[in-house]
C-alpha cells in the first residue's frame, strides 16, 4: 500500500521524525532524564515534603538568585572562556544599590546605579581578556579579588539595612508574589531563560557565540568580530550578576559585604550539568535551566530523604562528573 493510501509509509515517517528529534535533542533529553530520576528519588524518599507546594515555592524563591547568572554564564562558557568574578560583581553592585537607595530614597536610581556597575565591571573583564590578552581564568581571578576587596573597603565590613525597600512599588516587581503565591523572581527567571534561548538559537549573536567558541580563527575568516562578541558576553555577565544582586538584596532587604559568596560553584555546576561544553562551541539554555533546578533543589532533597548535609558536595561532584562525562561521550559519538 502506498503512502497516499494511508498504509505503512506514514508510520515509518513518524518513526523517522521521532528518531531525528531524539538525535537532535539528545543532550536536553539526557539532562531532563537526570532531573526526573532525582525527583523520583525525592518523592519516594519523602512524599510528605515533595507532595506539597511549599517546598517548590521555596525553590522558586531561591533558584533565580544564581539561576540568572547561570544563564548568562552559558554564553561565556560557550565561547570557551570562564568568568570567576561574578560573585564579587554581585557584591559591589549590591553595595551600590544599597548606598544609592539610602542616599536618595529612590528604588529606580538604585537599580540604574547597580546595573551600570555590572556593565562597567563586565566591560573591564572583557577588555582585559581581549585587548591585553590575559586568559579569562587569570583575569577574572584578579578582578574577583579586586571587586570583593573594594566592597570591603567601601563598606568597612558593615551591612546596610534596606527595610524601606518594601514601601516602593518596584519592590513587588522584583520580589513580590504573583497571585500571592508564586515568587516574582521566578517569573523573571523563566522569562529570561526564554529570551536567552531565543538569542542563543535564533539570533545572529547566538550563532556568533557558537562559531567563536568552536574555532576563533575560522570565525574571524567568516568576518565575525571575535573581540566584540567576547566583550558583549562579559558585559552581559556583569549586567545579570548585578541584576541578581538586586534580587538578593530586595528579598532580604539587607546588604551584607559577603553578598554573592557561595554562588560561584552552584552557578557553574548548573551550567556544566546542563551540558554546556567547557571546551566551547556547544551548549543549551534549556539544559542550564534544568541544571539550576537540580542544583537548587539538591540540598533540600538530600536532607528531606534523611541524609546529612555532608552528602551535598559529594553528590554535587558526582552529578557534575557523571553528566560531563556522559555529554562528552555523546558529543564524541555524534562526530
Amino acid at each position: 500500500m502506498t503512502a497516499e493510501n494511508g498504509g505503512a509509509a506514514p508510520t515509518g515517517l513518524r518513526t523517522w521524525n521521532a528518531s531525528a528529534f531524539v538525535r537532535e535533542y539528545r543532550l536536553q533529553i539526557s539532562i531532563l532524564g537526570i532531573l526526573v530520576i532525582l525527583y523520583t528519588v525525592f518523592l519516594v524518599g519523602n512524599p510528605l515534603v515533595f507532595m506539597h507546594f511549599q517546598i517548590y515555592q521555596s525553590f522558586m524563591t531561591t533558584m533565580p538568585f544564581f539561576g540568572i547568572m547561570a544563564l548568562a554564564a552559558t554564553y561565556v562558557i560557550t565561547l570557551g572562556e570562564i568568568d570567576l568574578s561574578f560573585p564579587s560583581i554581585v557584591g559591589i553592585s549590591a553595595w551600590v544599590f544599597g548606598t544609592v537607595f539610602v542616599t536618595t530614597g529612590s528604588f529606580g536610581l538604585a537599580i540604574v546605579g547597580c546595573l551600570s556597575v555590572g556593565l562597567v565591571t563586565g566591560l573591564i573583564n572583557g577588555l582585559i581578556i581581549t585587548r591585553i590578552g590575559v586568559p579569562s581564568i587569570v583575569a577574572t581571578i584578579g578582578t574577583m579579588f579586586l571587586w570583593r576587596g573594594l566592597v570591603n573597603v567601601m563598606s568597612q565590613g558593615k551591612g546596610i539595612a534596606l527595610v524601606a525597600l518594601r514601601d516602593s512599588p518596584l519592590y513587588d516587581v522584583f520580589v513580590g508574589r504573583l497571585f500571592g503565591v508564586i515568587p516574582v523572581q521566578f517569573v523573571w527567571f523563566v522569562a529570561l531563560a526564554v529570551g536567552f534561548a531565543f538569542v542563543y538559537r535564533r539570533h545572529r549573536y547566538g550563532s556568533h557565540l557558537l562559531y567563536v567558541g568552536d574555532n576563533q580563527e575560522s570565525a574571524r575568516m567568516m568576518g565575525i568580530n571575535v573581540e566584540r562578541v567576547k566583550i558583549i558576553a562579559f558585559m552581559q555577565m556583569g549586567f545579570f550578576a548585578a541584576l541578581a544582586g538586586i534580587f538578593t538584596t530586595s528579598e532580604v532587604t539587607y546588604f551584607w559585604p559577603t553578598q554573592g559568596d557561595g554562588m560561584l560553584l552552584t552557578t557553574l555546576a548548573a551550567v556544566f550539568i546542563g551540558g554546556t561544553s567547557v571546551f566551547g562551541g556547544a551548549g543549551t539554555i534549556f539544559g542550564t535551566f534544568i541544571g539550576v533546578v537540580i542544583i537548587g533543589s539538591l540540598e533540600a532533597g538530600i536532607i528531606a530523604i534523611g541524609l546529612t548535609g555532608f552528602w551535598v558536595r559529594f553528590l554535587n561532584g558526582l552529578l557534575i562528573t557523571v553528566a560531563v562525562s556522559v555529554y562528552a561521550f555523546m558529543l564524541k559519538r555524534g562526530r
